[in-house]
């Protein structure tokens, strides 16, 4: 998606006197007093609202939240966004409990210039995740425009991310949010400045072969760290102990080092860890090399020596992406090891460097050090962000573009 010169974005375009549908991702945290804990995704919807309402438009929003079984279900309903995003936006949002009953029609039939409606999960009907015309026919029947601000949803092909755009051949936009999220993945996947280094962790092996595959095409360096790691060091034929293992993906991480090799790509495993006997911060622990971990022990984390050396390389990128923690950073004990990647990150781009930050679980560590500040960029999408990295078409993009 490397040219997107067809997608027309919000600002190309003034909705004056128009209704603007727009599909945003207000998929947020609750309590258990259904409470939002972050409101991260409203307020980043809040500047798309803003534009269109300034315009002169009436809005109507859609989201989803959670995983619903295909019906109304009070724990997933969207009324604790309300007063949120009322809050936030300093006006009153209008909230119908139904998609297609008579008031939402009626609603949205006397929207006024400035006006602002919720609708209700879109989850509650399972046409949304198996799109049909009908369905689709009776969301745009309620407005003139359409506008995708959903990144963290455009990699699922669903009614309101992309079958709903037949429906608006003319007026369908990218919100600012999604298009802001292509530009700056676009600067890791197609103008990366070398040395350009990848920082992959998390658990699995598994989940980000396609990531890897696709990025030693593009990267100068890519660092592996987290639990994925032990799967290429017993590979390599090391000992890793009682560590997290994929056996099965054993001659896949095999292969993508020898590719790595023929590519001239750089690898850096982590050289030493931090193990312990449980996955608990109660248990005996210590540090050692990482392919001589003993058989009762397990690897938490990447050691002092690793952090050192991976921070080295990042200190020397000129691009930086990075996904998934370095060890199980939310026991303090096994935590330094990604706190380390944040700060050698937001420091390397303090200095200049270009970083870009995605995936839940290294946006909360970016988070937690308040630190998203001294990145360049923050993506909201996980699972839409790594598809992307993988070069697969996002079809929630590739419908306002067609």
């Amino acid at each position: 998606m490397k040219d997107i010169s067809k997608l027309r974005t919000i600002e190309d375009y003034n909705f004056k006197g128009k209704k603007v549908l727009i599909r945003v991702d207000f998929n947020v945290p609750l309590n258990h007093n259904r409470q939002i804990t972050d409101d991260t995704r409203i307020r980043e919807s809040i500047p798309t609202i803003q534009k269109v309402l300034n315009d002169g438009a009436s809005v109507i929003l859609m989201s989803h939240l959670g995983r619903p079984k295909g019906g109304y279900e009070q724990d997933y309903s969207l009324t604790p966004i309300v007063p949120v995003l009322s809050k936030l936006l300093n006006k009153n949002v209008i909230f119908t409990r139904d998609l297609f009953g008579e008031k939402t029609k009626k609603v949205a039939s006397e929207l006024k210039s400035g006006d602002v409606v919720l609708l209700e999960n879109l989850r509650f009907y399972p046409t949304e995740e198996n799109p049909n015309d009908d369905f689709a026919k009776d969301l745009a029947s309620l407005a003139d425009c359409y506008v995708n601000d959903a990144f963290a949803t455009a990699h699922r092909n669903h009614t309101s991310t992309a079958y709903i755009t037949k429906y608006f051949p003319k007026n369908k936009f990218s919100g600012l949010l999604l298009a802001n999220e292509i530009k700056n993945l676009n600067v890791v996947m197609y103008d990366a400045k070398p040395p350009f280094t990848a920082i992959i962790g998390g658990a699995k092996v598994s989940s980000k072969i396609g990531i890897i595959k696709n990025l030693i095409n593009k990267v100068d360096n890519i660092i592996i760290g987290g639990g994925m790691a032990f799967t290429f060091i017993k590979a390599l034929g090391g000992k890793v102990g009682n560590s997290l293992i994929e056996d099965d993906y054993l001659q896949s991480a095999k292969d993508m080092v020898q590719e790595m090799m023929l590519k001239g790509v750089n690898l850096y495993l982590p050289t030493d860890a931090i193990i312990s006997e449980g996955f608990s911060e109660l248990a005996k622990y210590g540090e050692c090399e990482i392919d001589k971990i003993p058989d009762e022990m397990m690897g938490l984390d990447i050691g002092k020596r690793s952090r050192r050396r991976f921070a080295e390389i990042i200190n020397k990128s000129n691009t930086i992406l990075w996904n998934g923690p370095m060890g199980v950073f939310e026991m303090e004990r096994f935590k330094q090891g990604t706190k380390a990647m944040a700060i050698s990150v937001a420091g390397a781009t303090i200095s200049g460097s270009y970083s870009l930050i995605g995936g839940g679980d290294s946006v909360a560590a970016i988070n937690e050090y308040n630190l998203a500040d001294q990145i360049s960029y923050v993506s909201t999408g996980g699972g839409a962000m790594l598809e992307y990295i993988e070069g697969r078409e996002l079809p929630g993009v590739t419908a306002l573009m067609k």
